[in-house]
């Protein structure tokens, strides 16, 4: 997706969750500047022209490792989960809330870790980013800079999503998705609401 055609679907994101733009973009700075490369070529590389298995955090995951196919993009998260059972995702799309020591580890194994930087995780960048030491690839909400990429989507798992597809995956299936968890707090809740509408434009009715 196109950041002129994500602009108006991140306003709306902007006003419904009361977020400050100008702090993303403050993040995505931040960002750019602790990025020691960008290794977008690594993850496309990884992606194109295959099927791909978006992994969701879920407690429905581990129920479903049997739906896993191709390429295994973790969100967040999801990451520890699937490592923990022998699956070491080709990529982790991460704001760094579940990072764990585990992270960097994947990464020195080749796992693309793609991070992203959003208003309130600008500590969570300074600690993290420094550890990764294998392929790294960042991302924003807002607009895009030279090396830090919007490639549309929200919440993690719907970011692997949409990166899947702006990077011509030749397939994208899920596990570890519930949308519909009502134990989630409100501020969750209203992101697996968006989660859904956004999955849809992509064809993805879940």
């Amino acid at each position: 997706m196109n950041y002129e055609d994500w602009a108006p679907l991140y306003n709306e994101i902007l006003e419904y969750f009361e977020f400050d733009g100008d702090a993303d973009t403050d993040a995505a700075d931040l960002l750019a500047n602790l990025l020691p490369r960008d290794d977008l070529s690594c993850l496309d590389d990884l992606i194109r022209g295959r099927e791909v298995t978006v992994c969701g955090n879920a407690p429905t995951l581990v129920r479903e490792l049997g739906r896993i196919r191709g390429v295994v993009i973790a969100a967040d998260g999801a990451a520890d989960v699937l490592y923990a059972r022998g699956i070491r995702p080709g990529a982790v799309f991460t704001d760094l809330d579940g990072a764990t020591d585990a992270f960097p580890r994947m990464n020195r194994e080749g796992t693309v870790m793609v991070v992203h930087a959003h208003g309130d995780n600008t500590d969570l960048l300074r600690r993290w980013v420094p550890r990764f030491e294998g392929p790294i690839v960042g991302t924003t909400q807002g607009p895009p800079l030279p090396h830090v990429h919007n490639f549309g989507g929200f919440s993690d798992g719907d970011r692997g999503a949409f990166a899947a597809h702006h990077l011509g995956a030749a397939r994208v299936g899920f596990a570890g998705f519930d949308l519909d968890d009502d134990s989630v707090n409100p501020i969750k809740r209203g992101k697996l609401r968006f989660a859904r509408r956004l999955l849809a434009l992509l064809g993805h009715e879940l």
